[in-house]
């Protein structure tokens, strides 16, 4: 069995506004979620999820993806919420409590399908969450090599903003991209990627911006959906905090995020789940549902 965790971030479930949510503008097929409105739809198992986690002040990404990849409570540990990038607080948190240690340990095959340009893997000062939490398991951290190859996806899965900084990279569309990042999962127990273009594009507050994104990601995420097979395989989709659900400010928001859950396991793994500290014991716990069968 293998576990996609899609991570896009900046997501949150706001009202269905159409002046300030894009959500409420943008055609797709599974991002009209909104606070009062997160229903199971489609066969994806949608849960509204605790990004605050008790702790005064905005979320962010940080402390929220730390949480989300310890079961930690990130924020309360650290005595804030932590934007940007991973302090040595997190950082010790991460070494031995992160999914991607766990699974490495366990005999897992862990992947992150996400590609880094050389100069965020030489970046020493101010190290990214993810490339903390990677290295500290011993993952591999694609680059831009394994990008031309096709074994891999920038974090615009587009490779537009590559192609714009110089990169003498292909573009691609979200069926070439999907079909990446499903080949990757095929060929692993935990794959991880992450999307950041939604946060980005709710501090803009640029609605035709987030429209775009939003509906290019949907159709994105309905080919991975198609291309899996969903009963070997889960699909889980969260994020670290919200923005781009309200582009009336360009900070983040304290609104819940959805976590959805596709494929085998969702049922198990949507009753985990409330807050982000749940997201990595509900992938565990879908794990240990699964070892009788394996060892059968």
């Amino acid at each position: 069995m293998g576990i996609l965790l899609l991570l896009v971030d900046g997501l949150g479930l706001g009202e269905p506004d159409a002046e300030r949510n894009p959500m409420a503008v943008a055609r797709t097929r599974w991002f009209r979620c909104f606070r009062t409105h997160a229903p199971e739809t489609d066969g994806c198992a949608v849960v509204p999820t605790d990004a605050s986690l008790g702790v005064p002040g905005l979320p962010q990404s940080a402390t929220g993806q730390t949480a989300m990849l310890t079961g930690l409570n990130a924020p309360l540990l650290a005595g804030r919420h932590v934007q940007g990038f991973c302090t040595p607080t997190l950082a010790s948190m991460l070494h031995i409590h992160s999914i991607f240690r766990r699974a490495s340990l366990d005999g897992r095959r862990v992947a992150c399908a996400n590609a880094f340009t050389d100069s965020a893997l030489r970046r020493q000062r101010f190290p990214s969450v993810t490339t903390v939490a990677l290295r500290s398991a011993g993952i591999r951290l694609r680059d831009l090599t394994d990008l031309a190859r096709g074994e891999a996806l920038y974090h615009d899965f587009t490779n537009r903003l590559l192609r714009a900084r110089g990169h003498p990279v292909p573009l691609l569309s979200s069926d070439e991209a999907a079909r990446r990042l499903a080949a990757i999962t095929e060929a692993h127990d935990l794959t991880y990627y992450e999307y950041i273009q939604t946060d980005l594009a709710g501090h803009a507050q640029n609605m035709d911006r987030a429209v775009n994104l939003l509906e290019g990601l949907d159709h994105f995420v309905s080919t991975v959906v198609e291309l899996l097979d969903l009963s070997r395989h889960l699909f889980v989709l969260v994020s670290d905090h919200g923005n781009i659900e309200d582009l009336s400010s360009p900070s983040h928001t304290w609104n819940r995020v959805p976590t959805m859950a596709w494929g085998r396991g969702k049922e198990i793994f949507a009753r985990q789940i409330q807050a982000l500290t749940d997201i990595a014991p509900g992938l565990l716990a879908v794990w240990e549902a699964r070892r009788p069968l394996a060892s059968q």
